[in-house]
């Protein structure tokens, strides 16, 4: 049977991409996905077979389009601490771009719902898989502090991204005046915040002498 055209799994997916953020998996039905897709209900069955596999062929989509792009700046540059540099630009990013999605998808795994944890499982450990061997050769380069692994891991993701996280977390679900909303807009959850986090860390992590 041929493949029905206009793109129609694609549109779905574009769909996707703008209502998981809101609804989270366990929120997201067919029927509102297809509405908002303007597609036949029908045509998603065809496509996707079930929302699982939808959400799964998703989120597999979002990710490894960052990490193939994590991939490349992480063998780009000329030094250990400049590849690292890099790559945490590009996870930095990834996170600031999809800071609602990935708060409803932790969200949804800590309350059980399949596909939101096999994605977790699935996927943390290839970008830790990719630091990790960063964070190895800056230490062999004397750049980095010989620290444990896990105690780095959470040293970079405490300091970076997880303020942004947690910023997210607190502007959709607390009632802050204007200026302090802004203040965590413009000084904690920017590009350039990101980027001045990234060098208070790899400073940080500087061996002492």
């Amino acid at each position: 049977m041929a493949r029905p055209s206009q793109n129609i799994d694609q549109r779905l997916l574009d769909a996707g991409l703008e209502l998981l953020p809101v609804t989270g998996c366990r929120g997201l039905s067919a029927r509102r996905l297809t509405e908002h897709a303007d597609v036949n209900l029908g045509m998603f069955h065809y496509h996707f077979r079930s929302k699982d596999n939808f959400i799964r062929t998703l989120l597999a989509q979002i990710y490894d389009r960052m990490f193939a792009m994590l991939v490349i700046k992480a063998g780009e540059a000329k030094t250990p601490i400049e590849n690292l540099r890099n790559a945490l630009q590009v996870l930095a990013q990834f996170g600031h771009d999809n800071r609602q999605l990935l708060l409803r998808i932790v969200a949804d795994a800590i309350a059980g719902e399949t596909v939101a944890a096999e994605f977790l499982r699935s996927n943390v450990p290839r970008h830790l898989g990719v630091l990790a061997t960063l964070i190895v050769e800056a230490q062999r380069s004397k750049r980095i502090a010989q620290v444990p692994l896990p105690q780095i891991f959470a040293f970079l993701g405490g300091s970076i991204i997880a303020p942004v996280l947690l910023g997210s977390a607190l502007l959709e679900y607390a009632a802050f005046p204007a200026d302090i909303s802004n203040a965590l807009e413009n000084d904690v959850m920017s590009e350039q915040a990101l980027a001045q986090r990234i060098d208070f860390a790899l400073r940080g992590l500087t061996p002492v002498k």
